[in-house]
């Protein structure tokens, strides 16, 4: 009986190097929509959303050349906690809440325990790179504060 290859998984497309010439903007009016959009509020997903919806820009990091959070912050428009961290926050103190209602829901109680430690994990990552301050600590009642 001969032996059977194994089959490697599907080669991907590979993606574009340069900013395709029918988008509606060049890389500094890429940039002044990035800024005026994270002034207005809007989180880094969102403007990445509304970048490519509604001014076609595929990517804006082969447009500028830069990441989009380096974009803000050389602009000064940095948000104070991370949008991932942020949003692991929110689903946190959303499922404390649900846990506070239904005491003997141990699945949640299991689920809440991973999410805290995932964003324990972030936060330790975060201090390293510079991007939280210091002495930032996740506590419950901070994540409370947030998601309000």
């Amino acid at each position: 009986m001969a032996k059977r290859k194994t089959k490697t998984s599907g080669t991907t497309t590979k993606q574009k190097k340069q900013h395709p010439d029918w988008s509606a903007l060049n890389p500094r009016e890429v940039e002044s929509r990035a800024v005026e959009l994270a002034k207005s509020g809007k989180s880094t997903s969102e403007i990445g959303l509304i970048l490519r919806d509604q001014y076609a820009v595929p990517d804006i990091r082969v447009a500028t050349g830069k990441r989009l959070t380096k974009v803000l912050e050389e602009n000064d428009v940095k948000q104070e906690v991370p949008e991932d961290l942020r949003n692991l926050i929110n689903r946190a103190s959303q499922l404390k809440k649900h846990l506070d209602e239904h005491k003997k829901d141990y699945k949640n109680k299991r689920g809440l325990q991973v999410l805290e430690s995932k964003i324990r994990s972030l936060e330790k990552y975060y201090g390293s790179q510079g991007r939280l301050p210091k002495d930032w600590k996740y506590t419950t009642q901070q994540a409370k504060l947030m998601s309000e």
